[in-house]
């Protein structure tokens, strides 16, 4: 069992805006073998705990309707007999696929395997030998990053893997915002590296009603044109399902231009170095007015990749004339501190788990899960984020008892192992119906003025 949450638990509720309002009593005063609890506070405003503020799992994303028939109207045309194969391949490499290896890091290496093979000089006598051997080595052990290069075969081998999965994961990332944000009404979208338009779709499901212009970068011409013809029902003709859809090989020059919503899914680890990311995410921060999604794959690279893109975004000096607000992490972190995830022994990566249906072709008729990493920033002050514990790990139900791994907002990790007696009914209720990646509506002692149900031996 672990130790007890070194929180005081306190449920609060929603507001329309960006925060929370605590309630004035707390719900429970965690100090071993005490059972302080109210659980008259109507935190829940009449709604079921299955219901509770912290929720942000969606049932299983489907994608629209119109998209899933253009998608397989293109693939029924090219009656491709090995498809199947060809989309596990590409799956697989896809997730497997590790971050290019630095100038610096390679010069590195090169360094520690000569001085190693100058232990025994005998084996080599010139400096050309041991050249060779080095280089050799390097060729060995050092992972081979490749440009993937997408022709329209491969655009629709992608499309037919990732399509569904992809929509899933921003799906999520925009629920993220509109559940503690719903008064943000975005008219102006930029989505960097689009694709085959996943995030198009996904925002317009979203906040179709105010969109009214999406921008869709992508430097591959066979993509474009894909999603063009997916935004049609999978013709060349026709009329776009979406209207406001603007497709281009390059990001806007001008600095004036900010889009309400900007986007990136899967797309900074398909550039060569960390100078060329930091660049891309500099612009597409400078290109932000309200809020800046990165999203990649649930992987120990992906999640690394977007650490990096968000220490880059809140450290950085680079002051835009046009739009000086600093940001902060809006979800999922409850904090803007160094991710506790990568500062263990054991670095691990921070994910999600979002469940979909997928894409009904012959090799896909089960739901799936799509794992993915995400960072979520915003203009403006960190007062306005919900700085709630988010839970990291599947929750482990057991009897009268439930285990919750959690971000908290001081930058630690903690295990907490929540009952009804120590914590409240209804905070046990609450863990126990909340799923990985949801949030756990506790707040710290600091967040709120001392409640009647605090422990008197604390005062």
């Amino acid at each position: 069992m672990a130790g007890p949450l070194r929180y005081r638990l306190t449920l609060g509720r929603l507001c329309p805006g960006l925060g929370v309002v605590p309630q004035t009593r707390a719900l429970a005063a965690v100090v071993p073998g005490v059972t302080q609890v109210d659980n008259k506070s109507d935190f829940l405003q009449k709604r079921p705990h299955r219901q509770h503020p912290g929720i942000r799992k969606l049932p299983h994303v489907r994608l629209p309707q119109a998209l899933s028939n253009g998608a397989q109207l293109l693939l029924r045309e090219i009656a491709e007999p090995n498809m199947e194969n060809q989309v596990q391949a590409l799956t697989n490499y896809l997730w497997s696929r590790h971050l290019p290896v630095e100038p610096e890091e390679l010069q590195r290496r090169a360094v520690h395997l000569e001085k190693k093979f100058l232990e025994n000089p005998d084996l080599f006598q010139t400096e050309e030998k041991l050249r060779e051997a080095v280089l050799h080595a390097l060729r060995k052990t050092t992972y081979h990053w490749q440009e993937l290069s997408y022709s329209e075969g491969l655009s629709l081998v992608y499309m037919a893997a990732r399509l569904d999965g992809g929509f899933a994961a921003v799906s999520r990332a925009f629920h993220e915002i509109q559940a503690q944000n719903q008064a943000f009404q975005p008219q102006t979208l930029m989505d960097f590296g689009s694709g085959t338009g996943s995030v198009t779709w996904a925002a317009h499901s979203v906040w179709g009603q105010t969109l009214r212009e999406y921008m869709c970068v992508d430097r591959s011409t066979a993509m474009l044109v894909l999603a063009e013809k997916l935004l049609k029902g999978g013709s060349e003709s026709g009329e776009p399902y979406i209207p406001g859809v603007f497709f281009r090989q390059f990001l806007p020059v001008s600095p004036k231009v900010q889009f309400d919503i900007v986007v990136s899914a899967f797309s900074l680890s398909e550039l060569p170095s960390k100078a060329d990311r930091n660049e891309v995410v500099q612009t597409l921060w400078r290109k932000t007015h309200h809020f800046l999604v990165l999203v990649e794959n649930g992987t120990k690279a992906g999640h690394s990749l977007l650490m990096d893109a968000r220490d880059l975004v809140l450290n950085g000096n680079e002051k835009s004339p046009l739009d000086p607000r600093p940001g902060f992490v809006f979800a999922p972190c409850p904090h803007e501190l160094p991710c506790p995830q990568l500062t263990t022994s054991k670095p691990l990566a921070c994910s999600i788990s979002q469940a979909y249906h997928p894409i009904p072709f012959s090799w896909n008729k089960k739901p799936k899960e799509e794992k993915f990493s995400l960072v979520i920033l915003a203009r403006g002050s960190p007062e306005e984020a919900n700085r709630w514990p988010r839970i990291t790990q599947p929750v482990l139900k057991r009897p009268r008892h439930v285990h919750c791994h959690l971000c908290c907002p001081d930058g630690h990790m903690q295990h907490a192992v929540i009952t009804a007696r120590r914590h409240g009914r209804d905070l046990y209720r609450c863990a126990r119906v909340s799923s990985w990646g949801d949030l756990l509506p506790v707040f710290t002692p600091s967040a709120f003025p001392p409640s009647p149900a605090q422990d008197p031996s604390e005062s």
